[in-house]
């Protein structure tokens, strides 16, 4: 999904919260919002915040602490949190955050490359470069709006690294020179993962090391 599809679902959302507000009526106990429209609104929310944000961000425990009664005032607590949510997609902080995760994850994976490397495990130290290649990869894709599945018999099947290579130089997202040497890369970390370890040597997995460091620089998610 795209960020604009999360703005899209948020509006939706705010929708139903305004829908819970128009409900209001008078009770013994003071204005109140129907509970039918509540829930939509409630459970529609935390569903949302959760999915996007992770159940124990702030949005989602503060929400679902504060929007429990029926009452026009939680309705409003709860449409300046989603609205908070929303102001940060729009904005783009969203995605700065997750990059900035994705980042120290994918450090941390080539920090531990490093390390195999400098103990003489270049077979491991090239799956693990691979896979962080593969993983960020996709990101990039999802960054980019180029579609990280293909149909098949009516079902979603992931597009492989190669092919997702070959889809974001297609797309512009960087370019042919970096397509080949991504090309490159994944062919070093496949004969790593299919057992033909004589195929490379413990240099070429160094080189690898560096340059997929530096594409991942050069080419953030």
């Amino acid at each position: 999904m795209q960020v604009s599809d999360f703005i899209q679902r948020a509006d939706e959302i705010l929708a139903l919260g305004q829908a819970a507000l128009a409900t209001h009526y008078s009770t013994t106990m003071g204005t109140q919002v129907k509970s039918e429209q509540f829930a939509a609104f409630r459970s529609s929310a935390l569903s949302f915040l959760v999915n996007l944000f992770g159940s124990t961000h702030p949005y989602c425990t503060d929400f679902d602490s504060r929007v429990t009664q029926t009452y026009p005032s939680h309705v409003e607590a709860g449409l300046g949190i989603v609205s908070a949510a929303r102001s940060e997609l729009a904005g783009g902080w969203l995605q700065t955050t997750r990059g900035l995760l994705s980042s120290e994850i994918f450090a941390d994976f080539l920090e531990m490359a490093d390390h195999l490397l400098s103990e003489k495990y270049k077979d491991a130290a090239a799956v693990i470069i691979g896979s962080s290649l593969e993983e960020h990869l996709r990101q990039l894709a999802v960054g980019a709006g180029v579609s990280t599945t293909r149909d098949k018999d009516g079902i979603a099947v992931p597009l492989k690294a190669d092919s997702l290579n070959s889809e974001l130089a297609k797309a512009v997202v960087y370019s042919k020179l970096n397509q080949k040497s991504v090309t490159a890369w994944l062919g070093l970390r496949n004969d790593a993962a299919h057992g033909r370890y004589d195929a490379y040597d413990q240099a070429q997995v160094l080189l690898m090391l560096e340059g997929v460091r530096q594409f991942m620089s050069r080419v953030p998610a």
